[in-house]
């Protein structure tokens, strides 16, 4: 079916296939997840006339000077991933950030809902993630990762450790991280201290795992940031895999061999976690 209106808008648009892939993958069971898009100028400007009447502004308990007055796409608090292709002015909408960068109001969709409970977590690591790439990253991702959760209970809860074992475990992990993943211990959700926390691993990563509830993800575009969370599921998977054969792991992907790999694609590997 032809999209219409603010459905026909590219980034609508791609925010809602995205959606619907990490349902598909088995990511968004219930309600579980979010995703949430900063918009570009042009972006704003396209949807504007499909805005209406602003809601109040809500304080979100965090600050940051360099989102004020931005406006991100957000999927629903209680909302499931499974209803946005099917109810989209129910399940995502469009908010404004006030000027002094700590309060949104909605300002299209989130019919009789609000933002993800998630978005002071998502707020934070988008001014993170803003800053930390000159402003090319645009996309926050969470999803419940089956096997990275399970990695939680299993691998010490280090950097090193849980980006060493996905490395190792994909060849094309060191190209797509060279950084290596965050990791934060178990904390309650939706609140101001673990959106701290993140943001401090998303200074340096492009992922941050949450112990116990999932991964956080984030990137430039819809492409690049499922594909990363994609990636990194997947290797997770493979260590998994092996683990569950209870033999001895007899060769993997050395240090050498990972230093060859950045190499050869042009990328610079975290050497605090090599050997």
């Amino acid at each position: 079916m032809e999209k219409t209106g603010i459905f026909a808008v590219e980034c609508v648009e791609g925010f809602m296939r995205m959606c619907n892939d990490g349902w598909l993958q088995g990511w968004h069971e219930r309600n579980g997840g979010n995703l949430t898009y900063r918009m570009k100028e042009e972006e704003v400007e396209a949807c504007r006339p499909y805005f209406t009447e602003p809601g109040p502004w809500v304080k979100m308990g965090v600050q940051a000077d360099n989102l004020a007055g931005e406006y991100f796409i957000t999927t629903g608090s209680g909302k499931f991933f499974r209803n946005v292709e099917i109810k989209p002015e129910e399940s995502l909408g469009i908010v404004e950030i006030n000027p002094e960068g700590d309060a949104w109001r909605i300002v299209w969709g989130l019919v009789n809902a609000k933002p993800t409970s998630e978005f002071p977590s998502h707020f934070m690591n988008h001014s993170v993630r803003k800053a930390a790439t000159n402003g090319a990253n645009r996309v926050i991702y969470h999803l419940h990762a089956t096997n990275v959760i399970a990695l939680t209970y299993v691998l010490p809860l280090t950097d090193r450790d849980f980006s060493r074992a996905l490395w190792q475990s994909a060849t094309e992990c060191p190209v797509v991280f060279p950084e290596g993943v965050g990791v934060c211990p178990w904390m309650v959700p939706g609140g101001a201290d673990i959106a701290m926390a993140t943001s401090e691993l998303m200074k340096t990563y492009q992922a941050a795992i949450w112990a116990q509830h999932g991964l956080f993800a984030s990137g430039p575009d819809f492409d690049i940031t499922f594909g990363l969370a994609h990636t990194i599921e997947k290797s997770a998977e493979i260590y998994w895999k092996v683990l569950a054969t209870g033999q001895p792991i007899r060769q993997t992907i050395t240090d050498d061999a990972l230093r060859a790999i950045a190499k050869d694609f042009g990328v610079q590997l975290n050497e605090a976690f090599l050997d």
